[in-house]
């Protein structure tokens, strides 16, 4: 955890550790003040004997979410993706993809010859309107921007219809690898008419009342899955797809043996299957409760969907700014913080996810520790006469918010290890939060080496646009498959 304070030096203020150890170091800290703060934040510390608790219940969740007699009540979905393979390397040929998972998506054209991947792509907007608008006017949207890029590309009016792979990053309970029926939509995403529709088939159908482009949807899948499958097309040890972005997910090879609900749709044997989990949700059962905490529920309860996805909202980026903006409204409508002043603090997403980032990252390079930045953003947000203490509570708050996420999705990718139970595993990791923030990344891979069991190795991989590439090569692998049946 990382901890500033005036009078020692950087390397004894910087440290990678439980914040509660700030209350041994009496360093120019009110007493008071700072055993008040200790109190209220306390609760975001997680040790590790409740990660292992969260490890058990998020096991039992994986179980019951394949199990035949309770998956369609399981807080974890554990749907199959029916991607039977990763890339072995034969693939070859263009290939189109669609990448739908957020306020903005992609469309790409993805040429592969010996075994690299040559990319163009365009990024496009999806606006509010149209996300919480119609079903067919979204994807009315999708279509006119896809054709705008075919006919970028020369690809209007072609003899030749590329296989396409479209990446559509929300809850689906897949029925093949084709067809896929929205559960629920997640990530701010409202738009009628969609849930429970196969959006395959609303594709098309809005590719159709254009009449001008042709599409061949050979897969759709999951950010996840793809996340996957990019890194497998490169480290063929890669069995674990991770997303820690604007949403959390996570998917991995499971025996077909341990997919119970599938039994009578395909033969379970030894086989494996990339399941998407769905974790994002765990714990809207309760199984959190025992590490959720007030601020989470009040973050919960000002969000567009209460009562879902509590996993997620305690590690993604879409909320992780949130949490931290509630903690320090509690520290200053008691006192502790900005001298009482309570007015833009209160704010509801006046504290987005990036300035924790932002403020992270001076920490580890603001030798001088004047917090310019972090200054800054705190007037820049409205907030008059912030005080150094102020930015170093600030920093703390964010860093507590920060690791306890790390924490979290450490303990659910070392459940996955243990219950893969491979000697050696690479996982693709993708996602804002794991990219840009400065130290998730080696909490992460610190925390699961310390939970999972001794005789498991794994490395952690960073994805290569997975929800964009790795939709190209589920299609390139579908295409391969396919041809080998002939």
């Amino acid at each position: 955890m990382v901890f500033l304070c005036e009078g020692n030096t950087r390397s004894e203020c910087l440290r990678l550790e439980n914040p509660l150890n700030r209350t041994k170091n009496p360093h120019r800290w009110p007493l008071t003040t700072r055993e008040k703060i200790d109190d209220v934040t306390r609760c975001l510390v997680v040790p590790d004997a409740k990660l292992k608790d969260m490890m058990e219940r998020l096991n039992a969740a994986f179980d019951k979410g394949l199990a035949a007699d309770t998956a369609a009540s399981a807080s974890v979905r554990m749907l199959p993706s029916y991607v039977r393979s990763v890339p072995n390397g034969t693939e070859e040929g263009d290939f189109l993809a669609l990448d739908l998972g957020g306020t903005n998506f992609r469309v790409l054209l993805i040429r592969i010859h010996n075994r690299q991947a040559e990319m163009k792509s365009k990024i496009f907007r999806v606006p509010d309107l149209v996300m919480k608008g119609t079903g067919d006017g979204l994807f009315d949207h999708i279509a006119a921007c896809m054709a705008q890029f075919m006919e970028e590309h020369g690809l209007k009016g072609s003899a030749r219809c590329l296989p396409l792979g479209f990446t559509f990053s929300f809850p689906c309970k897949q029925e093949g690898l084709t067809r896929a029926r929205l559960i629920n939509w997640t990530k701010g995403f409202n738009a009628t008419g969609v849930e429970n529709e196969d959006v395959v088939d609303l594709l098309r159908s809005a590719c159709q009342r254009r009449g001008d482009i042709d599409i061949d949807v050979v897969a759709i899948l999951n950010d996840t899955t793809g996340t996957l499958m990019a890194c497998a097309f490169l480290e063929n040890s890669c069995q674990v797809g991770i997303i820690v972005g604007t949403g959390t997910n996570a998917c991995y090879m499971e025996k077909l043996s341990r997919c119970c609900k599938l039994e009578g749709e395909m033969e379970l044997n030894d086989d494996e299957m990339c399941v998407n989990t769905e974790w994002g949700a765990f714990g809207d059962h309760g199984e959190m409760q025992t590490i959720r905490t007030e601020f989470d529920d009040e973050v919960d309860q000002g969000s567009i969907n209460p009562g879902r996805q509590l996993f997620e909202k305690m590690i993604s980026g879409m909320y992780l700014g949130e949490v931290v903006r509630v903690v320090l409204a509690r520290l200053a409508r008691e006192g502790l913080l900005f001298g009482g002043d309570t007015a833009a603090i209160s704010k509801k997403g006046a504290f987005p996810t990036k300035y924790i980032s932002e403020i992270e990252s001076e920490l580890m390079e603001d030798d001088e520790r004047t917090f310019s930045k972090t200054l800054q953003i705190l007037e820049d947000m409205g907030i008059e006469g912030v005080s150094q203490l102020d930015c170093i509570h600030v920093a703390t708050v964010c860093t507590m918010v920060s690791t306890r996420a790390a924490y979290l999705t450490a303990a659910g990718i070392a459940t996955i290890l243990n219950r893969m139970r491979k000697r050696y595993v690479t996982v693709g990791v993708d996602g804002s939060v794991f990219r840009f923030h400065p130290t998730f990344p080696k909490l992460l891979d610190e925390k699961i080496d310390q939970l999972i069991d001794g005789d498991l190795e794994y490395q952690l991989m960073l994805s290569e646009d997975g929800s964009g590439r790795g939709a190209a090569l589920v299609a390139a692998v579908a295409t391969r498959m396919k041809n080998e049946r002939r």
